[in-house]
């Protein structure tokens, strides 16, 4: 069944209208769901559906290139893989299906601090194709116990997220119930009966867990404020990792500007797929002015409502030197399993080839 309804996925419509149908409702709200009544991602979206890509003829565009550079390594395609939390609820071993597409065409796979499979076992899956994502909670002791469980398992790159001082409201969560660690109550149980394939599915894998936080000392609470981040936490972090610090969660050009200066080697311009601020501007809006803000040669990466390879030439033609698609492969998996991502992945590639081509251009940028 999984295998068929990946030949179905032409579009990443068609992943969501699949993962829908087979995702309990408490699952794919979770996944798609964002702040307040939405309005953020539909803003985003239209920023996105309004911008126009210049068409051009007559030019040989026979031999297109995929390949981007990031930090001195070079990938098979110019976008990868957000970071996301509890990937394994849309289907058992969903990391390590990610993983492995991230190892096959060597595009850095985002390692979510709440990820159901250990960061370890993502790093080796993914043939080091892989960069942590850590959030600053708390007083901060569990952080750097990540930062340095990841330094030690030979991550290369860290992203800090810096756009959850309080974890936003999403009401469509709230109505579900929806809580991490995961909990089966009275009207999870209720939905979960209605999806039986995917219920029987976990039932045999065992629920998903936070695989990141069993260490001595450790509790993990989601709701736990990260409201103590300021600009001295980053100078710590910054003091703790020796290699690659990436920012994300950044839509300010001013604040674009301070970490620029402030020694961080990336910002990843994103409203963290609109799951934070409803009010929050659209981050396809921001990117141009972030990269004035930056200049031309700072590396700067993009994620948030991206849905298409038509989506990713036109954040690069906006000053993205680098993207990334979230939800929607999850929602392919949960719609095909592996050959779902797979076909996903290869009707992205598809997408942006031909609106290369379309647009007289032999690379994205």
């Amino acid at each position: 069944m999984k295998h068929l309804n990946a030949r179905a996925i032409h579009s990443a419509d068609d992943a969501r209208r699949l993962a829908r149908r087979h995702l309990p409702w408490m699952v794919f709200d979770y996944i798609d769901g964002a702040a307040g009544t939405e309005t953020g991602a539909t803003r985003n979206r239209s920023a996105l559906d309004a911008a126009v890509l210049r068409p051009r003829i007559l030019k040989d565009v026979s031999a297109r290139s995929f390949s981007a550079s990031l930090f001195g390594t070079t990938t098979e395609r110019p976008f990868g893989i957000a970071p996301m939390g509890m990937c394994n609820l849309s289907a058992p071993g969903a990391d390590l299906m990610l993983a492995r597409l991230a190892a096959r065409y060597k595009v850095p796979h985002g390692v979510s601090t709440v990820a159901s499979t250990p960061l370890e076992k993502i790093l080796e899956t993914a043939d080091g194709h892989a960069w942590f994502q850590i959030y600053f909670s708390g007083d901060g002791a569990g952080t750097f116990k990540l930062i340095e469980r990841a330094r030690m398992a030979g991550y290369e790159t860290l992203v800090l997220t810096v756009d959850v001082p309080e974890v936003g409201r999403r009401p469509r969560e709230l109505r579900h119930g929806f809580k991490m660690p995961f909990r089966i109550g009275p009207r999870q149980f209720v939905d979960f009966a209605l999806h039986p394939v995917w219920s029987l599915n976990m039932l045999f894998h065992g629920k998903p867990q936070m695989a990141n936080f069993d260490m001595p000392g450790y509790d993990f609470d989601r709701t736990e404020s990260r409201a103590a981040a300021d600009w001295d936490t980053l100078a710590r972090i910054r003091d703790a990792w020796p290699g690659h610090l990436v920012v994300k969660g950044v839509l300010d050009p001013e604040d674009a500007e301070l970490l620029k200066e402030n020694g961080v080697d990336a910002i990843q311009v994103s409203s963290h797929g609109a799951r934070q601020l409803e009010s929050a501007p659209s981050p396809f809006a921001q990117l141009p002015l972030i990269r004035e803000a930056v200049g031309p040669d700072f590396p700067l990466f993009f994620d948030s409502g991206l849905r298409s390879g038509e989506d990713v030439l036109k954040v690069m033609q906006g000053g993205a030197d680098f993207a990334f698609f979230g939800r929607i492969l999850q929602f392919a998996i949960a719609a095909g399993g592996e050959a779902g991502l797979n076909t996903l992945w290869q009707v992205l590639s598809d997408e942006l080839s031909i609106a290369m081509a379309q647009c007289g251009l032999t690379t994205p940028q």
